[in-house]
């Protein structure tokens, strides 16, 4: 894909050293400084798309940047100051999470009954204009066109039953050996059902930083085998939440006149995670902690960043159109 518009010194730095082929001491110092002073990580613009950038050497790479950058030392102690702020911003927002010695499965279902986050789904079901469903298709792209990567990530640092279960779900994501079937297909499908640009990247200037922390908080997890217990909550959380959502959001879709072909992503979402509900919590999940009950405190973790991620996203796309302007970047009015 090629590099996005950079959005700030640090991304603009960035992109010109990436692409001049030497990372200068200056730019590392500039992330650090940024990281330091930065007022709210989460929805910080520059940082966000830069450590979008640095974790995208580990996908499929950016057009004119040489492949060698991907573990590039000076590059990593980069990356590494956004992620340290980015993680201190996931503590803050989630807050301390009660640990309990009830079976895992049962902590992930209490700690997903007690979100109170917005209802994103419920409102697209009901409420959701066509180009409000742009909108948040556009946002949902920066992820849903690699949707299963960062999570896989994970797969080597597992063993036995718990590397088991999440490859039998990772399995689904990837349409069972069958491309077409891929859930990152099936979204470019929707996408261009709905006048978009279905390219991989290619709406990354259109979103919004929302979009790339929570991209960025899976990766952070399914890149370093210390979040390994993280990364596996995120995904049994998805797994948890996704079904009955899945549902709304097939059904705002038809109210707008869109039919099965197009409506197919959330229909396979709809009954594929409610197959996956138990095996990430009680397979996955509760055979992690079965053979290393440290790691629980960050399996809840992991749950709650997902909880709060999606939140953070919801609190954004709604507060944008209540306030009736557009949530994307740019300053285009729609309707409320």
């Amino acid at each position: 894909m090629r590099l996005p518009e950079p959005r700030g010194p640090l991304t603009s730095a960035l992109c010109t050293d990436l692409t001049g082929g030497t990372l200068a001491p200056a730019t590392v110092d500039l992330a650090e400084r940024i990281a330091a002073t930065t007022t709210d990580p989460l929805l910080d613009e520059d940082l966000q798309l830069a450590l979008a950038i640095c974790y995208e050497l580990h996908y499929r790479g950016l057009d004119g940047v040489a492949e060698d950058w991907e573990w590039d030392p000076d590059l990593l102690r980069l990356r590494a100051h956004l992620e340290r702020v980015h993680t201190a911003a996931l503590r803050e927002l989630v807050g301390e999470l009660e640990v309990t010695d009830e079976p895992v499965d049962r902590q992930l279902t209490a700690l997903i009954a007690a979100d109170d986050g917005p209802s994103l789904s419920a409102y697209m079901s009901r409420t959701g204009s066509l180009e409000q469903w742009r909108e948040y298709l556009t946002l949902r792209s920066v992820y849903h066109l690699k949707e299963g990567d960062p999570h896989t990530f994970a797969v080597p640092r597992l063993s036995g039953r718990t590397k088991a279960a999440m490859v039998e779900i990772q399995a689904d994501e990837y349409g069972g050996g069958s491309p077409a079937r891929m859930h990152s297909e099936l979204f470019a499908g929707m996408m261009r059902d709905l006048g978009l640009d279905a390219g991989y990247g290619a709406l990354w200037d259109d979103a919004p930083a929302a979009a790339f922390a929570s991209v960025n908080t899976m990766s952070l997890f399914g890149l370093h085998r210390r979040w390994r217990g993280a990364a596996l909550g995120h995904l049994a959380c998805v797994e948890m939440t996704s079904s009955e959502p899945s549902r709304r959001y097939a059904a705002g879709l038809r109210r707008l006149g869109f039919d099965g072909s197009t409506t197919v992503f959330y229909d396979e979402h709809v009954e594929a995670d409610a197959v996956h509900e138990q095996i990430a919590s009680v397979d996955m999940c509760g055979s992690l902690v079965a053979g290393e009950p440290a790691l629980t405190d960050d399996v809840l973790f992991g749950a709650a960043c997902s909880l709060a991620m999606d939140g953070l996203a919801a609190r954004h796309l709604l507060g944008a159109w209540e306030a009736g302007r557009s949530a994307l970047r740019g300053t285009r009015a729609i309707a409320a």
